[in-house]
């Protein structure tokens, strides 16, 4: 396979705000360019888009395309595991969601030392190997977001397992939070395929500050920032896909002009990289991906603060300056019936489920009046 994946987790809306508004025709018009590249790896799961990822996957390739031309991936969803009984039903309902009889990989989502215990107790790595012994996966692995300690006993534990998905980039390599390096090098140790997610760190390593993007323009090829990360994903050994977010028609043939006749970063490119790493470390962000599994993960937020959405407006303020549009997008937040930031009654639910660790409760309480920090000089916490 072509080492670019088709990420389902950020698929064009018709509308910014509601994640479950689709463009399935943009959608199918995607999966169509993306068939015709020779690009054949999607991954879709169980609660991406309000629920509607795998049927938006169903109708883009499951109808329109020979089931052995293109593989599906899909994840269960842990948190949502009670009983050993949730495995199946989880799982039928999957395959009925993507209209298919099978899944070419099959992953338990978003594992990490908080649901170690429910799968403990509910012997869900071997529901998971199961799941390949009765044919309904060709392929069986989990999608990670913790330590490298962890890894290390998951897959000392369940040898049987074939690939691990990981967050890795550039800029989280050596992160003491996300230990993408460490992780990495867990799953090669146990000769253990990996599958890369946020390459692009949630698009933050596609939209660069001047200085940094800069970096990339002076070398002269042409190409985007977003290329330079997911090449550097694709050129670890072991990689086998690289998974990619595609929100529109633009990004999409960016990604395939790249990674349809895949080249690793030479010296010249790699250093390139190290500059524009150094150049972010120096810049103070909110690493908040918008991956939603503070809110949408569990009984998600009982004050239903809108975090990844406050985040994001802090990210763009404190990069690009105040705007009538980031008040704006907060105020319509507001209006549509979001608590604010300072509401939060720090229950521990978000930061239980967050990825990449964040202090949420913390930064919460430091943006308690967002609107006056957006509308004053300075908007740094």
């Amino acid at each position: 396979m072509k080492k670019l994946g088709f990420g389902a987790m950020r698929l064009p809306t018709t509308d910014p705000d509601k994640s479950s508004a689709i463009d399935f025709d943009l959608v199918c018009r995607m999966a169509d360019e993306f068939m015709a590249a020779g690009f054949t790896y999607v991954d879709t799961a169980y609660m991406y888009h309000g629920g509607l990822s795998e049927e938006a996957m169903r109708r883009a390739f499951v109808e329109r395309y020979p089931r052995d031309s293109f593989c599906l991936a899909d994840k269960l969803p842990v948190s949502y595991v009670k009983t050993a009984e949730d495995y199946p039903r989880l799982l039928n309902e999957q395959l009925k969601r993507c209209g298919v009889e099978y899944f070419d990989y099959y992953l338990l989502h978003n594992i990490s030392r908080r649901v170690t215990p429910v799968l403990d107790k509910t012997d869900g790595f071997e529901f998971l190997k199961s799941v390949k012994e009765n044919g309904l996966a060709r392929r069986i692995g989990f999608s990670y977001h913790d330590n490298a300690e962890l890894l290390d006993e998951l897959l000392t534990r369940y040898p049987f397992v074939e690939f691990v998905q990981l967050q890795l980039n550039y800029v989280d390599w050596d992160s003491e939070i996300i230990e993408a390096g460490k992780n990495y090098e867990v799953c090669r140790r146990h000769g253990k395929e990996v599958i890369v997610m946020e390459p692009v760190k949630g698009g933050a390593l596609a939209r660069l500050p001047e200085e940094a993007s800069r970096v990339f323009r002076d070398l002269g090829d042409g190409l985007s920032d977003a290329s330079y990360a997911i090449r550097y994903a694709a050129s670890l050994e072991g990689v086998i896909m690289v998974l990619s977010g595609m929100s529109d028609l633009t990004q999409l043939r960016d990604n395939v002009s790249y990674m349809g006749d895949f080249c690793p970063l030479d010296e010249r490119e790699a250093a390139a990289v190290d500059n524009v790493r150094a150049i972010l470390k120096e810049r103070s962000v909110i690493p908040c991906t918008a991956c939603g599994y503070c809110v949408n993960h569990g009984d998600g937020c009982p004050m239903n603060i809108a975090i990844p959405e406050y985040f994001s407006i802090y990210n763009t303020v404190s990069e690009f300056g105040h705007s009538w549009s980031t008040l704006l997008k907060y105020r319509n937040l507001r209006g549509d019936g979001h608590k604010a930031p300072g509401d939060c009654i720090s229950c521990g639910q978000c930061e239980e489920h967050c990825p990449q660790k964040i202090g949420i409760i913390s930064l919460l309480d430091r943006m308690r009046d967002m609107e006056s920090l957006m509308t004053g000089e300075t908007f740094k916490l």
